[in-house]
């Protein structure tokens, strides 16, 4: 009677442990499920270019504000000034929906301009007057140029439904920066050129 009642004991508590590490197997599997499911819900919502491009903004404000803010302190145009000036505004604005943007994104921002933006800055500081005001309104066109294709770009091909929207509500601001660039860079190309030859 003994040795049946034992017996039907220790089946009962094999019966118990197996339960419980099949309990425990079930519930450590569960987070690692979940984590990776997680994992590749953000990887979907923002791709590798968006996060690129988010970047490369980031840079690109950055250096639009500090150049603007050279304008506003070396330009002999008033134009050039206004212009300047409007850039830093404007920028200031965007880098800060930029860094919200990113911020839900979990997208780590770059603090300064890259390695070209540095050697222009540099290269406009050497400069003074007019021909100030032509080489700066002149890298301003182009960089509008390019800023406002990769915008446009952006605002269509985004996955990032953030990502896109910061992109076609800028787009508009880059374009007409492009406009004024376009209007005020001839101007100050011939005022530089003028300056120039009654200066021989």
């Amino acid at each position: 009677m003994n040795r049946i009642f034992n017996a039907l004991l220790v089946l009962a508590f094999a019966g118990t442990m197996t339960l419980a590490a099949t309990a425990q197997t079930g519930t450590s599997s569960a987070p690692d499920q979940s984590h990776s499911k997680m994992t590749s819900k953000q990887s979907a919502g923002t791709a590798m270019s968006d996060t690129h491009f988010v970047k490369k903004a980031a840079q690109g404000g950055l250096a639009e504000v500090e150049l603007g803010q050279l304008a506003v302190q070396k330009a002999s145009s008033d134009q050039v000034k206004k212009f300047g000036q409007r850039k830093v505004d404007d920028h200031s604005k965007a880098n800060e929906e930029l860094k919200e943007v990113a911020s839900k994104d979990h997208i780590t921002l770059p603090t300064q301009p890259d390695a070209k933006d540095k050697a222009t800055k540099a290269r406009l500081e050497k400069l003074s007057g007019a021909e100030f005001d032509k080489a700066y309104m002149s890298d301003m066109v182009k960089d509008h140029r390019h800023d406002v294709a990769e915008f446009a770009r952006e605002s269509k091909d985004a996955k990032n439904s953030d990502i896109k929207s910061f992109a076609q509500q800028t787009l508009p601001t880059l374009r007409e920066h492009l406009k004024l660039a376009e209007q005020i860079a001839p101007e100050q190309k011939t005022q530089a050129k003028n300056m120039n030859g009654s200066g021989q």
